[in-house]
Order: C-alpha cells, then structure tokens, then sequence
C-alpha cells in the first residue's frame, strides 16, 4: 500500500482524514488482505479439504476405510451379487479455536509517515503473520502427532557427507505411504528451514537434477519439486520432515460468525479497525477462527530427525 495513499498536504488533519477514510472502510481493508503474497498458511496447503463447523466445534470421521468389509466374489450366470457394507472411520469431534491479537497505531504514526498507509501496510502485516504463524504452528503438532513415524537412513546435515542421504527417507517415506494400499497418493514434503537448505546442498540430489538450466536452485534458491512432490518448507517443524497425499489428508475447519466491522480474506483471516477517540489511536485486530482436522492418519509419514 506504501505510495496507495501519499499525504494529500503537510497537515495532520489532511492526513488523519485520509487514512481514516482507509481504516474505517472494511472492503478497503479487505482488499488490502488479498494483496498480501504471504497470506498462504502452510496448514492450508497440506490440509487442502474445507469442513463447516457448527456450534463451536466440526465432526468428522477419521480413517474411513475405502474398501468394503466383504471379499469379492465370483458371481454365476444369473446369481444375485452378494452385498457388502460399507464401514465408517471412528467419529472425532474439534473444537474450533479462535486466535487472534490486537496492535494500537496512533494518529501521529499515520500523519508523520511519508506515505499515509505504510504504518497501516507494517501493522497489518505483523498482525497477518503472526496469525499465520500460531495456526501453522497447532496444524504441524496434530499432523505431526497422527502421522506415523519413519526412522532416517541419515541426517540430512550429517558430518559426514556420505551419511546425507535425503532422497532415500522421502522415497522410502512414499513407498510407506503406498504400501497401505488405501489409495493415498503422495504429493507434498513439508520440510523445517535447515532441512530445506540441505536438500539444496546436497551432492547426490544435485547429480541428478537437469543440466544445463536456470532452474537449478544455485540461481533460483528454491528447490520446488523433488521426487514429484511439491516442496514446502516452514518454521513450524524443527527437526522433522512430512511426507503427505495433501488431498486425503484433511482440511481446516473455519467458523465465521457474521461479527459487524470484520473484514475476512480468503483463508479465513479476519480484521478490524477500531477507533479509540480517547486517545487519538486505531487498535488493528486480526483473528482465524479455525481448527485442523486430520482425517486420514495413513496419509502422512514422518520422517524423525532429518536435522539437528
């Protein structure tokens, strides 16, 4: 937004004027939001399905079996086909929770600042990634305690660099996955920050990615693909990695109650400007109404101490 809305004139009542036009018009906010290239949760994009939840809380079932409970048979000319029953997973309920926090931005900060909105832009921002970094944090600790664990062929920063083997754990992290035979498809690996940077430095991976091309990530810093999964990475995990079928998985749970005033982007995220006369100030308060729900366990693999 910095440049958006530029002091119209040297003056603080010019300036408190048009920003506050800016704080408190909701679509504006709102818009402002959608603009942000960071408002993409992690939890999101592993937790891909959209639950509605009721009265506080989301029922689900967990680890619906996709086979039927009878054994197929062979049926005869002109024989009735033997019915089977279709099994349920085991009910869960979750209870949705609602994160948020507030900052105060006064007058004075708005009207002293070279461009109107840019002390609005910085508040917003911090708000919108703590938020984002509190929902991210609860959706790793439940995917990462439902998920079932693998042991390491190798830490992926080990002294010694024959002792790096990543590209083993995420195959055979797949393989896993595949076995159960329950029609999960692995598509995504969800890595800490360290991890992330070893899987870039490491020699093995690096002998057989493409030559000969600006992709490779010692010119991009990004290693968006491997072993056909797509590459997250987030400070949510530390010494672990996941690896998950991002469509069984589950989803995230968001309750959005109509309250007057907020301003909610795509994923949930909610704001609201307040104004506090008494002492010439706004409070930016921002809140995600949500829980995750892991509803296929067998989905997901973790892979243990990938880095120290």
């Amino acid at each position: 937004m910095p440049g958006s809305y530029p002091a119209a004139a040297p003056t603080l009542s010019g300036d408190t004027l048009s920003i506050s036009r800016f704080l408190q018009n909701p679509t504006f906010l709102q818009r402002r939001l959608r603009n942000y290239k960071d408002l993409r949760f992690v939890s999101d994009q592993i937790l891909t399905q959209r639950f509605k939840s009721q009265g506080g809380a989301v029922l689900y079932e967990q680890t619906e079996p996709f086979v039927t409970d009878r054994t197929v048979e062979a049926v005869s000319a002109g024989s009735e086909y033997p019915f089977a029953n279709l099994p349920t997973g085991t009910a869960a309920i979750a209870a949705i929770s609602k994160w948020g926090q507030k900052v105060r931005l006064t007058d004075e900060e708005v009207a002293r600042n070279q461009y109107a909105g840019a002390a609005v832009d910085r508040c917003l921002q911090k708000v919108v990634n703590s938020i984002i970094k509190q929902v991210d944090a609860v959706t790793m600790s439940a995917v990462q305690s439902a998920a079932a664990d693998t042991a390491t062929a190798g830490s992926w920063d080990n002294a010694t660099a024959a002792n790096r083997k990543p590209l083993d754990d995420i195959l055979l992290a797949i393989q896993t996955i595949v076995d159960r035979n329950l029609g999960y498809d692995p598509d995504t690996l969800v890595v800490p920050t360290k991890g992330y940077t070893y899987l870039m430095l490491n020699d093995a991976i690096a002998q057989l990615r493409k030559r000969e091309t600006s992709e490779n990530p010692v010119y991009t810093g990004m290693i968006e693909t491997i072993a056909n999964l797509t590459v997250l990475r987030t400070p949510a995990l530390t010494t672990s990695a996941l690896v998950l079928d991002s469509k069984a998985l589950g989803g995230m749970a968001d309750e959005t109650d109509g309250a007057p005033g907020y301003s909610v982007a795509d994923l949930g995220v909610q704001i609201k400007s307040i104004r506090i006369d008494e002492i010439d100030a706004w409070d930016l308060q921002g809140r995600r109404k949500t829980v995750p729900v892991v509803q296929e366990t067998g989905a997901a693999q973790e892979i243990t101490g990938v880095v120290s």
